[in-house]
């Protein structure tokens, strides 16, 4: 939620546990931007689950586009993504539905709204299925930044108004809560 501080104490106790976290953990590590770190894990995973389908499929693709965002090749990341799409909604670790997320979010930093747009709309059709998901807010913060890209001021205010609805009883302290915050007042 755009803790840096905490995801990498997280990362610490994970990797320490022993327990096989790499998917998750080089994924935290490939959006906090640490490339070799994500990198070297996604290349032990793919030799250790060379069989496995979801990790040769949907994980990794999904590791490898967050590492392309990281070293600033957006559309290298919609590519791996495009690829993993015949998996479906895909399942990375514990969560589902990560393909269309993390589709919309590499629209999102390739600067592509509209495209954005329709992947995080795609969650939110789906809401049912992601009523205790944190994706569920995340997707209506991506619609949000995605009609801001489109220069659709009066959807972006709405979509920003329903996350803040969705999200009034959180801390006011997260950091993506902040940043949402006052990506919304740039829009007053």
């Amino acid at each position: 939620m755009g803790n840096a501080q905490l995801a990498r104490r997280n990362l610490a106790e994970a990797i320490s546990s022993g327990e096989n976290v790499d998917d998750p953990v080089a994924l935290t590590f490939a959006v906090l931007g640490d490339v070799a770190k994500a990198q070297n894990l996604a290349d032990a995973l793919n030799k250790r689950r060379p069989l496995d389908t979801n990790i040769q499929r949907v994980e990794l693709p999904v590791i490898r586009a967050q590492i392309e965002i990281a070293r600033g090749r957006p559309l290298r990341a919609i590519e791996i993504l495009r690829a993993a799409a015949p998996f479906g909604l895909g399942t990375c670790r514990a969560s589902d539905w990560c393909l269309p997320y993390w589709t919309g979010e590499a629209y999102l930093h390739a600067a592509q709204g509209a495209a954005a747009a329709e992947q995080f709309q795609y969650l939110l059709n789906h809401r049912s299925a992601l009523i205790y998901s944190y994706r569920l807010p995340l997707a209506q913060l991506g619609l949000a930044r995605s009609y801001v890209l489109t220069g659709d001021t009066a959807k972006a205010r709405t979509a920003y108004q329903d996350f803040f609805a969705l999200w009034k009883d959180a801390d006011p302290d997260i950091p993506i809560l902040k940043q949402a915050q006052a990506e919304y007042a740039k829009l007053q």
